[in-house]
């Protein structure tokens, strides 16, 4: 018997494919544009949170939807917050989402509840693309109060660097502030102690490798679920690939859900679904928090699915219409090892191949369990892309596999299908991301004009 119908607020790439795997069971219904693709993403110039949720308590009555849930960090996690609120469904607390995701208030609880795993950070006191303060120490990690998917986040050296990043144009000054206004003029009225959004924030460098603890929590009971190995591309920040399941030592992984349930009871985050991303540096056994988000990591649900049987999708379901998750059956596991692999090119005058018709029905064919997405854009998002995050995403495939080195063969074979370097660089002797220096396969591309 299928459950009441469930409105899923910017639901697309992973949660799209989360909600088909999931419809016969829960029934939904989608609310909400792509953030990522033209036209639907004009809708940015006169996006309003409060009218939004209105019109989405409407469209929930007329088809009938007895609860709403949403992965979406921008927009979608604050807007299903205040119409689960509006309604009287369950729902995160609204004042919980906007905690988490004011990442400099965040850092303020942080420094309160467990400041063993926090680090040096302030404001940086100046408006976008204004004179850059004198007296800051360097090196500074530098990004925005409030932003998602690392947009405008790296580490700077000198004042020159710092002032390079923080010059925009019109347009960028346009994107930026219709991205961060719709939250700040909920948290203006919400949580108000937190202080302006609109503006970026310096934090001291961090070392070590990097995590992401997912879990959930149910009544008040914060109840971790796993770790994924974040592993970079070399000398960067960029995502090179997610592992499951992690190598980290299970004390430490202990020791992470004990910071997330201090922080995460201190901002009175008392239902859904969050992750947590750290550093754990193996020098000094030092845990960092990087941020909290206030929703799934749905990249990642359906590693989980693979290696444990749990789908992180039907949780958020579940806790979306009032159920304990911990009720919910487990399926049969199908990989021992899997991770989510991401194609990236640093070089902006590469042309990215994409993979044509017969290559990805070989890969298919070859590998029935995989997913594929792939990110084509034009000249302009690859040149926001370049300025705001120093890399393109071009492409990300999810395999299983027996164990880590079956993973590893299978991801070889997959990328070799579609024309793609794998993306286990760690192993270059030149451990340098520069396009001068870095073989030419790694920007998937010949150079362009």
């Amino acid at each position: 018997m299928p459950h009441p119908k469930t409105l899923l607020l910017f639901n697309y790439d992973w949660d799209e494919q989360g909600a088909n795997r999931l419809r016969t069971q829960w029934p939904s219904v989608v609310s909400g544009f792509d953030l990522f693709s033209f036209p639907s993403n004009a809708r940015l110039a006169w996006f309003d949170t409060e009218r939004f949720v209105a019109k989405a308590a409407v469209f929930a009555k007329l088809h009938g939807a007895k609860a709403v849930a949403s992965n979406h960090e921008q927009f979608g996690a604050l807007c299903a917050a205040l119409l689960a609120e509006k309604m009287g469904w369950p729902g995160t607390p609204v004042n919980a989402i906007l905690a988490c995701q004011h990442k400099l208030y965040a850092r303020k609880v942080l420094q309160q509840v467990a400041p063993e795993a926090n680090l040096p950070f302030a404001r940086l006191d100046a408006a976008y693309g204004g004179p850059v303060p004198q007296g800051i120490d360097y090196p500074q990690f530098v990004k925005p109060v409030k932003a998602a998917f690392s947009v405008l986040s790296r580490q700077v050296k000198n004042a020159e660097e710092l002032h390079a990043h923080t010059r925009f144009g019109p347009w960028e000054l346009w994107v930026i502030k219709h991205l961060v206004e719709p939250f700040e003029r909920i948290a203006k009225k919400r949580l108000p102690e937190a202080g302006t959004a609109h503006s970026m924030m310096l934090e001291a460098p961090m070392r070590g490798r990097q995590y992401n603890l997912d879990g959930y929590v149910w009544q008040g009971d914060v109840r971790p679920l796993g770790v994924v190995d974040e592993v970079m591309y070399p000398n960067t920040d960029a995502f090179m690939r997610f592992e499951y399941p992690s190598r980290l030592q299970a004390d430490v992984q202990a020791r992470a859900a004990d910071v997330a349930r201090r922080f995460l009871n201190a901002v009175g985050f008392d239902h859904g679904l969050f992750n947590m991303e750290f550093f754990h540096d193996e020098a000094t056994d030092k845990i960092t928090v990087i941020e909290f988000n206030p929703r799934m990591a749905s990249q990642f649900s359906d590693l989980y699915l693979r290696v444990d049987g749990i789908d992180l999708h039907e949780i958020a379901f579940a806790l979306a219409h009032g159920i304990d998750p911990a009720t919910l059956a487990r399926a049969v596991p199908t990989a021992g090892a899997t991770a989510s692999f991401v194609y990236r090119s640093f070089n902006p005058k590469a042309a990215v191949p994409f993979p044509g018709f017969v290559q990805k029905a070989a890969f298919r064919k070859a590998f029935p369990d995989a997913l594929l997405f792939e990110y084509p854009k034009d000249t302009k998002e690859l040149h926001r892309d370049f300025k705001w995050l120093r890399s393109y995403r071009y492409g990300i495939v999810h395999l299983g596999g027996e164990n880590p080195r079956d993973l590893r063969q299978r991801c070889e074979q997959a990328s070799a299908l579609l024309g793609w370097p794998a993306p286990y660089l760690e192993d270059l002797r030149e451990q340098v991301i520069d396009a001068d220096k870095l073989p030419t396969e790694l920007f998937a591309g010949k150079p362009v004009s």
